[in-house]
């Protein structure tokens, strides 16, 4: 039997941390759903050091070349594997502070995304007993049930107090992606960061069967 002792505890919930806080590094670097060209060497100066109306000129020019380039949401599918392995190293203050911190750095209506995302964590959590002792497949169905249902009722929420939505497209694309990507962070969960699914023997926290 396995005691989850609390300098383990307290670890890990340090290192979610510190992935959160990095995930947060990169996503917000000016690279993530801008419209570049892809395959395309720019031979001349960038936008901001030239006269704006040849950067107006040249973004018209440059439109029917341009992609997008979009990332999958790293944080909720490293959220939801740990929640469903887990629950304790991801506790729900430490989610919430979180995700209300990707809120405000992400400027996105505070609260919003971080109180459906917070939920839909929490219901992993409850269900992760039996999400554990069955096979990937239904993770991985919950998981995307769950990424469908906060981009719906994000989007239904906004549009009920009449705040501006993010582009369909691009939110159905980077939820595809999230889902996507989804085994491949449970699998750096699982390898690299330690990160199991709790055996039968095992306790959480407070003593009790995980």
């Amino acid at each position: 039997m396995d005691t989850l002792s609390p300098l383990r505890l307290w670890m890990m919930r340090a290192v979610f941390l510190l992935l959160a806080l990095i995930l947060l590094f990169f996503h917000l670097l000016p690279i993530e759903t801008q419209p570049v060209a892809l395959f395309q060497v720019d031979l001349l100066p960038p936008l901001a050091s030239i006269d704006p109306a040849e950067a107006r000129l040249r973004d018209l020019l440059n439109q029917s070349g341009a992609r997008y380039l979009i990332a999958p949401d790293f944080l909720i599918a490293f959220a939801f594997a740990w929640s469903v392995r887990r629950p304790d190293y991801v506790p729900a203050v430490l989610l919430c502070a979180i995700f209300l911190l990707t809120d405000l750095l992400l400027q996105r209506p505070p609260g919003l995304w971080a109180l459906l995302a917070l939920i839909a964590c929490e219901n992993l959590k409850l269900r992760g007993r039996t999400l554990r002792d069955s096979s990937f497949g239904p993770e991985w169905v919950a998981v995307t049930i769950w990424l469908f249902a906060i981009l719906l009722l994000n989007r239904i929420v906004l549009s009920l107090v009449l705040v501006p939505r993010p582009d369909l497209k691009l939110s159905l694309i980077e939820l595809a992606l999230t889902v996507l990507i989804y085994p491949v962070v449970v699998l750096i969960t699982h390898v690299f960061m330690g990160v199991r699914k709790a055996t039968p023997g095992d306790f959480d926290s407070i003593g009790g069967r995980a």
